[in-house]
């Protein structure tokens, strides 16, 4: 039964003369409780926790041959419950990629389609998996890597709301425009990264829309050697959006140390620029980090730049993480202190700084190579200047709680080694 399978996936993708061929199907299932208690914002005195389940269903194909790879990923996302048992119809059925790739050479190629930007620590452009739904964009992508120490991706995107014989204005409240230029060197111990990236967002004047164009330039470098490993990044945001200049910065440093095989400790401060609240210049002095996977940063409770506290006073975060991993279990405790980058004002008081503290605890373990659960618990210990700028109450016990479990199974591989003949494999892997 399974050679008149491997048969018929051989006569579906046309194998005659073909020279390497790889088709796999890899499966995503992940499911997630949560209750939130104070998750992204104070919890007010009237309300009470929320509680609910979701989760993600993708199945991913991929198909490559010497100079084509295609990638095709149909999911579901879902909350439990979000429709009736007797509904004909889901909510969030949708392709997470479907992209197509052509090789020129090994030093060149082209990527089109939707498809995953996740570069470097995912600070400005990244996959957000964390999210049931994740992150993609509709991009073409140049791929240039002249050699194994260099690598140099230039990428292109253009969104409209549909169709139309005419030009409209876009409704679907994302960039209008998108060029980046991503450059990564490997120097023994040393990794350099640089990223330009140009953000067009659409606005509206007179009822026709324009496009503000904004620049975020900069990069990291990181050193790793033994057990010792060291990391800075530093970003510049000008240009506008709409009619306002934009004048912004980022800065990261961590720096983590192997103690043992088993223990890792990391030390790190970020700090995100902006603006004072009582700041009534039209100028935009906060830092957006834009299209980042932003609930790996600054606390996994999610109160600054998921969402919300964008386009205020910025943040500086200051960690320390202890991580612990041994065979199939691992452990990570987390403190964050957080502080406004610029001054926070009640009325014409003039607030302290502090934002509050707040503590991550995660706990996984993976049954195989294809189960995993993992578990959280955060607790976030808010100062009043917390309160000013999100409101809620920093008395209440403001805390998070997620259980989760992932199954990530490679469903099928099959791989040609020879060519082909006679729509017959002549030789063949199975795996």
């Amino acid at each position: 039964m399974k050679n008149y399978i491997i048969l018929l996936l051989c006569f579906t993708f046309n194998t005659t003369n073909i020279f390497g061929q790889q088709f796999d199907i890899t499966a995503d299932y992940r499911v997630r409780y949560e209750m939130r208690n104070g998750y992204a914002t104070l919890k007010p005195d009237t309300v009470n926790p929320a509680n609910f389940i979701t989760q993600r269903a993708r199945i991913t194909f991929d198909y490559s041959t010497k100079n084509i790879k295609l990638r095709f990923s149909p999911q579901n996302v879902k909350v439990w419950g979000d429709i009736a048992t007797t509904s004909k119809n889901d909510l969030y059925n949708s392709f997470h990629e479907a992209s197509g790739e052509i090789l020129f050479n090994k030093y060149y190629s082209f990527k089109v389609g939707r498809q995953e930007l996740d570069y470097d620590d995912a600070r400005v452009l990244g996959n957000v998996d964390w999210a049931m739904q994740a992150r993609s964009h509709d991009a073409l992508l140049l791929k240039i890597k002249p050699d194994s120490n260099n690598t140099i991706h230039a990428g292109f995107a253009l969104n409209a709301n549909k169709e139309t014989n005419f030009q409209e204005n876009y409704i679907v409240g994302q960039y209008k425009a998108l060029q980046f230029l991503w450059y990564h060197n490997n120097i023994k111990n040393w990794r350099v990264s640089i990223l330009l990236l140009n953000n067009g967002m659409p606005y509206i004047v007179d009822s026709k829309e324009k496009i503000a164009y904004s620049q975020t330039v900069g990069g990291s470098i990181s050193y790793k050697k033994n057990k010792f490993r060291t990391e800075i990044s530093a970003y510049l945001q000008k240009g506008k959006l709409g009619l306002n200049i934009v004048n912004a910065s980022n800065f990261s440093l961590k720096t983590n140390y192997k103690i043992t095989d088993n223990l890792i400790t990391e030390f790190g401060v970020e700090y995100l620029s902006g603006k004072a609240t009582n700041d009534n210049s039209p100028d935009i002095k906060s830092f957006n980090p834009l299209y980042g996977t932003n609930h790996k940063f600054n606390g996994y409770m999610d109160y600054f730049f998921v969402g919300n506290h964008l386009y205020t006073v910025g943040l500086t975060d200051i960690y320390l993480n202890a991580i612990f991993e041994k065979n199939k279990f691992s452990a990570t405790l987390t403190p964050h202190y957080f502080a406004g980058a610029a001054n926070l004002y009640n009325g014409n008081v003039k607030m302290d700084k502090y934002l509050g503290t707040e503590a991550d605890f995660t706990l996984g373990y993976k049954l195989n190579e294809n189960i995993k659960i993992d578990v959280g618990y955060s607790q976030i210990f808010a100062a009043e200047s917390m309160e000013v700028l999100k409101g809620g109450n920093k008395s209440n016990a403001n805390n998070w709680f997620y259980l989760m479990l992932k199954i990530n199974p490679k469903v099928f591989s099959y791989r040609t080694e020879t060519i082909l003949k006679n729509d017959t494999p002549t030789n063949f892997n199975r795996n």
